[in-house]
């Protein structure tokens, strides 16, 4: 089938060419070299005899859901203008593709400068970018948050959680014990005072250091995808 598909393509274009140069000898005697030339690298590099290897569509791998993304529909919700951009900031985040996500939403926050919960999407990102850790840029996004809107809990709660995301417990523990014992939303408290009974937990079953060991280290952050 490869043969004819050729020979028939070559003849079409040799004919419809052949009308269009027929009073230009030189031209067709060109064609007519071209078209043996592409036969012949046909008949050279062609394999018309081996069997196909069709792809099927390439698989992406994806990453657990971060900490951020489990728990933010609960206390940012899931139906405002900043969820949208924190969606598309998830996407982007579970194919370990964090550099982007934190451009995307650098970018939102501006755009929205006194939207709390972009500042605090914003400073998560910037943390799992560096791989846990707690960056000055990370610390400047949650304490614009926390300057916007300094009565409401996601920016400590959240803060606290990107602490523990890079190790350190210490740090998160203060700011979850400091907010659990003031006045908080009853989803906030139920959420904080889980993770406090779990570094309970885990400190009495030797899971965890005892407070002020040194915490434990951060993991390397996935490669992002080429572009």
């Amino acid at each position: 089938m490869g043969w004819v598909a050729m020979i028939g393509l070559a003849s079409a274009t040799a004919l419809g060419l052949g009308l269009f140069l027929r009073r230009d000898r030189a031209a067709l005697q060109f064609l007519a070299a071209a078209l043996l030339l592409a036969l012949a690298g046909y008949s050279w590099q062609s394999r018309p005899d081996m069997a196909g290897a069709p792809k099927g569509p390439p698989v992406r791998q994806s990453l657990p859901e971060s900490e951020f993304a489990k728990t933010r529909e609960e206390t940012l919700g899931r139906f405002d203008r900043a969820a949208a951009w924190l969606n598309m900031a998830d996407s982007f985040q579970a194919r370990g593709d964090y550099q982007s996500a934190a451009e995307l939403l650098q970018g939102a926050a501006r755009r929205n400068p006194r939207d709390v919960d972009l500042w605090v999407g914003f400073g998560n990102a910037l943390v799992l970018q560096s791989g846990g850790m707690m960056t000055p840029a990370s610390q400047l996004a949650f304490d614009r948050a926390q300057r916007l809107a300094p009565g409401h809990p996601a920016p400590r709660f959240f803060y606290g959680l990107a602490l523990a995301q890079g190790g350190n417990i210490d740090g998160a523990e203060d700011v979850w014990r400091a907010q659990a014992a003031g006045e908080l939303p009853p989803n906030y408290r139920a959420l904080i005072e889980q993770r406090l009974g779990a570094i309970d937990a885990a400190r009495a079953a030797g899971e965890l250091p005892a407070r002020g060991a040194a915490p434990a280290p951060a993991p390397a952050p996935a490669p992002a995808p080429a572009r």
